[in-house]
């Protein structure tokens, strides 16, 4: 009876095998981690970006974008916010009411209207309505998908970005009582990103410095002219909080599942 010799892998071709498969992993870590980098990045040059335009914008036109005045935005500004709004300029993006010109971007409509304000005065790449679909003035409810509408400009992750006064951020470890103008990165942000961010632009902690996460809809702390339901995109529904509010100064919580979340810088 004649036995067959059964061949098998050599020490030395498993050990190939596990250099190229820690080769690729390394490969897909490296990539990811340059990925993050970059988002990281896109976040901090836009803000950068819109802050610039921002003072530009006042001191060009001695006025803040999205609170200027709907008449004086459709003459000093131009026609391009909407020429057909600005033929009724009670119907064009820009302050009105009781708010409107006060030296505050305190609405809804009016964090809305700064987009069209700073594109069409050259500030700002891109052309934006500020409004929903019927030319009406965003509100809460429609800000948060208001990319969709090209109403107003995404960050990375396609989030609303906004800039306006609010309160609605994380201050130590209570909810803040003093409203600021701040920057709204968007929304719908990993909570690594947030804190590489966070440590890109500032301290690194949630609850101190220029950055701050956003408190969510629902906290007991917001009582601000912007609730977290359009600077937090999460709805209130996440699995787990985007911070730790219990710990000192508040921190990113860096392995929570959430990929609802939002900081703001403060201007």
């Amino acid at each position: 009876m004649k036995i067959r010799n059964q061949s098998g892998f050599t020490l030395v071709e498993i050990a190939i095998v596990l250099v190229v498969i820690g080769l690729l992993l390394g490969g897909i870590l490296k990539g990811q981690q340059l990925i993050n980098s970059a988002r990281v990045r896109n976040l901090a040059d836009q803000n950068s970006g819109v802050q610039a335009a921002y003072y530009g914008f006042i001191d060009r036109f001695r006025n803040l974008p999205g609170d200027m005045l709907r008449a004086a935005a459709c003459t000093a500004v131009g026609q391009g916010i909407d020429s057909a709004a600005c033929a009724t300029p009670a119907n064009a993006p820009g302050g009105t009411g009781a708010t409107g010109g006060n030296g505050r971007i305190d609405t809804i409509a009016e964090a809305g209207a700064v987009w069209p304000h700073l594109a069409t005065a050259g500030f700002l790449n891109g052309t934006y309505s500020g409004q929903d679909a019927s030319n009406a003035d965003l509100t809460s409810a429609n800000y948060p998908t208001a990319v969709a509408l090209g109403a107003v400009p995404p960050n990375a992750f396609q989030g609303p970005i906004m800039l306006a006064h609010m309160n609605d951020y994380v201050q130590g470890n209570v909810g803040a009582t003093v409203t600021r103008l701040a920057y709204s990165f968007g929304g719908l942000i990993p909570v690594p990103i947030l804190r590489d961010l966070d440590a890109k632009l500032d301290d690194g902690t949630a609850g101190t410095g220029v950055l701050r996460s956003s408190i969510k809809a629902g906290d007991a702390n917001v009582s601000g002219v912007f609730d977290g339901a359009v600077a937090w995109t999460d709805g209130g529904t996440a699995p787990e909080d985007c911070i730790d509010e219990a710990a000192a100064n508040s921190t990113w919580q860096v392995d929570s599942p959430n990929q609802t979340c939002n900081a703001i810088f403060l201007y």
